[in-house]
């Protein structure tokens, strides 16, 4: 019985370190998903503004062609030769680290399906570990990888790489398209895969910026060389897209391990009274069997000195 009141006790200790370390995580869990959602909430007007402003030039461009055919609708980019080798290209964005339930399970399936619907060779760029080796099983091309960024300042920095070698892989005629692949937030602790096609930026993209009408009844004049004003307001589109896809997924990330540490918390508290259940139970048994030896000696010397006194 002593060895296991012994047992019972280092496995309630053991249980109890454990749940102070999931609360612990589910705290950091909680702070991170507020960090997150802030900084994709603050990105929300500027992606807006940049929207109008691509909107802006793309009407503006169109009346233009209007009156002079040898003017093109995006002048500044220039369209993805095909060739024997193109590729279409990846960005999907998981976990460097563990204890995110299906985070990773749900981008994995998402993005095998949605690649083997469309034809040509696919190459990865894997955002985070944890998703490039559950990756590397899917029979795709792996393309560079990238390691997940711990704040929202080295986001920028990370999104500065991936543009480059998206870039690099455009130079060589590659690539003819880009998908980003991440995980958004639908509340504290639910999340849905999302795939946006990054480029190229062709006539069904630019229509659906033309449809966009403008919040006021003035309607915007461009100022200066407009393809040069639609140039940047591209990159800048580009860059926010890979911004916000980022950002969104660690909030999707650290809503998952919320999620998970509150079930783990729930499983611990319930192996700990499940545990001092037992434990209470063995120890009022001994406390029990201890008094019936005790009566039982009782009764015993009761009976010995009954015998000497006859």
């Amino acid at each position: 019985m002593s060895n296991t009141i012994a047992s019972l006790n280092r496995k309630i200790s053991s249980a109890a370190d454990l749940q102070a370390v999931v609360r612990t995580m589910k705290a950091m869990a909680a702070s991170n998903i507020n960090q997150y959602e802030r900084a994709v909430n603050a990105s929300d007007g500027y992606f807006r503004t940049l929207q109008l402003g691509l909107a802006a030039c793309l009407q503006k461009n169109k009346a233009f062609e209007s009156q002079d055919s040898a003017i093109p609708v995006i002048p500044t980019t220039q369209p993805y030769a095909k060739a024997e080798n193109s590729r279409i290209g990846a960005v999907v964005f998981g976990s460097d680290q563990g204890l995110v339930g299906q985070f990773n399970d749900v981008m994995i399936e998402f993005v095998t399906h949605t690649l083997n619907e469309l034809t040509g060779r696919k190459v990865i760029w894997g955002v985070g570990e944890r998703i490039q080796s559950g990756l590397a099983n899917c029979h795709f091309e792996e393309g560079e990888r990238f390691a997940l960024p711990g704040s929202i300042g080295a986001i920028t920095p990370l999104v500065g790489r991936i543009l480059m070698d998206i870039e690099a892989q455009r130079e060589k005629f590659e690539i003819t398209e880009v998908y980003l692949f991440h995980n958004q937030p639908q509340s504290k602790s639910a999340y849905a895969p999302a795939c946006q096609r990054l480029l190229p930026l062709d006539e069904q993209w630019q229509q659906e910026l033309c449809s966009i009408r403008w919040p006021t009844s003035n309607l915007p004049e461009i100022i200066n060389n407009r393809q040069t004003t639609l140039l940047a307001f591209i990159n800048e589109y580009i860059l926010l897209s890979l911004f916000r896809a980022c950002t969104e997924s660690l909030a999707s990330e650290n809503a998952s391990r919320l999620l998970a540490m509150q079930r783990a918390e729930k499983n611990i508290e319930e192996l700990l009274e499940n545990f001092n259940q037992t434990y209470h139970r063995i120890r009022q048994s001994n406390i029990d069997e201890e008094l019936s030896d005790i009566i039982s000696g009782f009764g015993a010397l009761q009976g010995i000195s009954s015998q000497k006194r006859s």
